[in-house]
């Protein structure tokens, strides 16, 4: 009999709260930022918050991993080991999430390590190195096509974790140095100023303006909501959902969206498990254009697809609503099936194409009364991008999860034996000395109604079996006291029996598939120069924080401006009027672009010129 494979929801949380909510909602597993070196700075946690969340969590089976995915300098290694041990010791979190291989060399206790999507993890003879370097999960590169996936996926055993939802970054993960060479602020050190975001103009080499004002390098968010199916069909084993500086109610939106989503996948098919215990009921119906978003795309998953960018604004757009139909001085009526809210928030492309807002003071009808009444023509298309109702509901408790249990009520020599059993096979029995006394009337609805008012713990009573020879009476204070007790006990029986997973950390020296690293290596440390040299490697150069390289490519993508254009010559016959090379530039900042059109992928160099 083949073992069924586990399949891991992976939900991001800024902090403890986000966390409790994600676990809530349906998450099987929860990622969040360390107090040092994770690589979103702005979303750093306390030791102690994550210790609670990892309580909480393991009651359910869902496991919490660390994000300390940021390169380190020599003088951060001591720290970092002291941080992995406290966290593995004291926190109890089941993983870490790194980028540096110097972690590798540390003294480490016996913590799972995954390699982050900063490793840059889009190659087969990559990631099989990473697996037989001992890393337990690696996190693929998001711009990945799905035979891509299954090429890799055919040559390792290591669970393989993939984005489905949430911002995509332009640039290949780990290989971007743009924000650092411009400002200092280094994206592999946590603190990376999104220049590609900004707007740009295009301009080719004799100065012509191709394009003005564009948000060229900005990405529409991810959703591969419908594509859940085929990813666990290629091999990946945790679906992750970016947002780590995302809101609570992002995350119970999301979150509760894709539980509902996988777990209709999960029971079409037997060769996959939920990877923990509990099921989550809502009070709202999950809805993915309720909450930021750029507009999605399904990325490269099926190959070169179309409008993958927002060029016309990095902000969220939101639910599309439809068009304006009339406009007054006083309010404005559009065309639409939704229902639409005081509080709103709304928002429309200008004559522009800037993205403009409308803010809803109050609706009567089908008239809406804007704070003040925006230039915009009849016929323009609005989106909603804050449904105030929707956020309304979201702010108050939305989700519920209970594992459900069965209880056995015996009748024994000195009393009564109660056993509760849950959904794991993990299971409690209290004995109670109790004096037998006969009912006049059967007890048993009473008794079955007492021992299922689990109340606000995390269990849920599917079944009461009394098991008497005859009818007893039982006082149903006595009876709740033995329930109270009973549940206690349960609670700390999975809490006690949770065990992280230990691993035997080894020295290996197999060799990495590149024989030379340069400061796409991002060798930052000692131990991270020594882990390569023992893997048969040479630095030629340390990583671009530690000593910055001219003239070189700051950006790597998949995304190719030419080829959103139109301009690919792999799809057109006819040339574009342009001279190339192109540059993006604003403000005082020009950057070059480089295609190479045999591995359909663009370059981005600082032109200082």
């Amino acid at each position: 009999m083949i073992k069924a494979r586990k399949i891991e929801l992976l939900a991001p949380a800024k902090n403890l709260e986000c966390g409790i909510e994600a676990i809530n909602h349906g998450a099987d597993a929860v990622y969040i930022g360390s107090p040092q070196f994770g690589a979103r700075a702005a979303a750093s946690n306390t030791l102690e918050d994550i210790k609670e969340l990892a309580e909480y969590a393991h009651l359910f089976g869902v496991k919490v991993y660390v994000a300390l995915n940021t390169i380190l300098s020599d003088r951060e290694l001591a720290d970092a080991e002291k941080l992995i041990w406290d966290l593995y010791s004291i926190a109890k979190v089941d993983a870490l999430i790194v980028q540096d291989m110097g972690i590798t060399m540390l003294n480490l206790p016996p913590i799972a390590l995954h390699a982050s999507t900063q490793v840059d993890n889009r190659d087969a003879k990559k990631i099989k190195f990473l697996e037989d370097a001992g890393f337990k999960q690696i996190v693929l590169a998001r711009e990945l096509t799905i035979d891509e996936i299954r090429n890799i996926a055919s040559q390792v055993n290591t669970p393989l974790e993939a984005f489905v939802h949430g911002a995509l970054c332009v640039c290949y993960s780990g290989q971007c140095y743009l924000s650092h060479a411009l400002s200092g602020r280094s994206a592999n050190k946590g603190a990376c100023a999104q220049y590609c975001r900004l707007p740009y103009d295009l301009v080719d080499a004799t100065g012509e303006k191709v394009i003005s004002k564009k948000h060229l390098l900005s990405m529409k968010d991810l959703n591969l909501s419908e594509d859940l199916e085929e990813l666990l069909e290629a091999g990946v084993s945790s679906l992750k959902i970016e947002g780590r500086l995302k809101d609570v109610s992002y995350v119970k939106n999301t979150v509760a969206y894709y539980r509902k989503k996988l777990d209709a996948v999960l029971a079409k098919h037997p060769e996959y498990v939920r990877a923990s215990s509990g099921k989550s009921t809502y009070t709202f119906e999950p809805l993915l254009d309720k909450s930021f978003n750029r507009g999605f795309t399904k990325y490269f998953l099926h190959d070169r697809t179309d409008n993958i960018w927002s060029a016309d604004s990095p902000k969220s757009i939101g639910e599309p609503i439809g068009k304006i139909t009339e406009i007054t001085t006083r309010f404005i009526k559009i065309s639409t099936s939704k229902k639409l809210h005081n509080g709103d928030g709304l928002c429309f492309f200008n004559n522009k194409k800037e993205l403009e807002g409308i803010h809803v003071n109050r609706v009567e009808g089908d008239m809406i009364y804007p704070l003040s009444i925006p230039e915009v023509r009849k016929g323009t298309f609005v989106y909603r991008n804050f449904d105030h109702e929707f956020e309304k509901n979201l702010s108050k408790k939305t989700a519920e999860r209970k594992i459900n249990t069965t209880i056995d009520i015996n009748e024994v020599a000195f009393g009564f034996s109660i056993q509760i059993t849950d959904e794991d096979d993990n299971y409690s029995i209290l004995n109670f000395e109790q004096t037998k006394e006969p009912a006049q009337k059967d007890q048993s609805d009473n008794i079955r109604n007492n021992l299922s008012k689990t109340g606000n713990t995390i269990f849920q009573v599917e079944k009461v079996n009394i098991n008497f020879t005859q009818n007893w009476f039982l006082p149903s204070s006595v009876v709740s006291e033995w329930r109270r007790l009973l549940v206690e006990k349960l609670l700390s029986v999975r809490s006690i029996k949770y065990r992280q997973d230990t691993i035997t950390h080894k020295q290996t020296t197999h060799a990495f598939p590149l024989k030379e690293l340069t400061y796409l290596g991002n060798v930052m440390n000692t131990k991270s120069q020594q882990f390569y040299l023992q893997h048969q490697t040479n630095i030629i150069q340390p990583a671009f924080e530690k000593e910055v390289q001219k003239d070189v490519p700051l950006m790597f993508t998949r995304h190719c401006i030419k080829q959103s254009l139109g301009y690919c010559p792999k799809e057109k016959t006819e040339k574009h009027p342009y001279t190339e090379p192109f540059y993006l530039t604003y403000n005082n900042t020009r950057l070059r672009l480089s295609f190479d059109c045999k591995n359909c992928e663009m370059k981005v160099f600082h032109d200082s010129h």
